[in-house]
């Protein structure tokens, strides 16, 4: 097994509870705009990132002038409205220092834009334990570079030395394309079924970091269990005790 090297993080969901905030601010900043989208739909995109959810909610391209005047919005009444209310997961600090106290990269890798996330940083209080933030700002909007890999250039470590830490199937979607094993937590209120191809399910940071020495983090990945198999059971042991997701 490859020794992990780097962790990326994503922060909403995952170290921040702020899922439910971001579903909300989408929903007040479409109806400002005339359009009525139910709550679920909403919330089952949260991490999708602002150009894909208003392109299958709204079909509606985000660098428009009303796209870009949406997310501006949305923006804005996110950080007005619900920010102030919000803090960190359980366990979401002790989680980033002790996989810093390991000698490990802790990176920050997020579909938010940088100035979103200097807010997300500050409130999950992390910010000052990330070596480094990749946010959507930084693709290249004709490129084909994703933020796992763009993370994994920045950080310089191989996929096999790299763990994604997310809360929903498009993190770990992300990460498969880059052929990175992502560590789920059930934190961001997906299910198991959801979380399917992630190599280690845990309920929250805090779960992760009181497991974190027989965790992938710890003791590493193989290339074979990347995209669905499971790291020591974890998940089954834990859906078994749970009755099932």
């Amino acid at each position: 097994m490859a020794r992990i090297r780097a962790v990326l993080f994503d922060i909403d969901g995952t170290l921040l509870d702020s899922n439910d905030a971001h579903a909300h601010a989408w929903l007040d900043a479409l109806r400002g705009h005339g359009k009525n989208v139910p709550f679920e739909h909403v919330r089952s995109r949260i991490g999708m990132g602002s150009e894909r959810i208003l392109r299958e909610l709204v079909d509606m391209d985000a660098r428009s002038t009303e796209g870009r005047a949406l997310t501006e919005r949305r923006s804005a009444v996110f950080k007005a409205h619900y920010l102030p209310d919000l803090g960190p997961l359980p366990g979401a600090r002790v989680l980033v220092d002790r996989v810093r106290s390991r000698g490990l990269s802790c990176v920050a890798v997020t579909s938010a834009s940088s100035a979103d996330l200097a807010d997300l940083l500050r409130v999950a209080a992390v910010a000052d334990l990330m070596d480094m933030v990749v946010t959507s700002d930084d693709l290249d909007p004709n490129g084909s570079v994703g933020l796992v890999e763009l993370a994994l250039e920045r950080v310089g470590a191989d996929a096999s030395e790299t763990i994604f830490v997310g809360d929903t199937p498009y993190d770990i979607a992300a990460a498969r394309r880059a052929s990175v094993g992502a560590i789920a937590l059930r934190s961001g209120g997906w299910k198991d079924a959801d979380l399917a191809d992630a190599i280690a399910i845990y309920d929250g940071p805090a779960e992760l970091a009181s497991r974190l020495d027989d965790s992938p983090i710890a003791q590493g990945i193989g290339e074979d269990m990347v995209g669905g198999a499971r790291f020591g059971g974890l998940r089954g042991r834990r859906t078994a005790m749970r009755g099932g997701m």
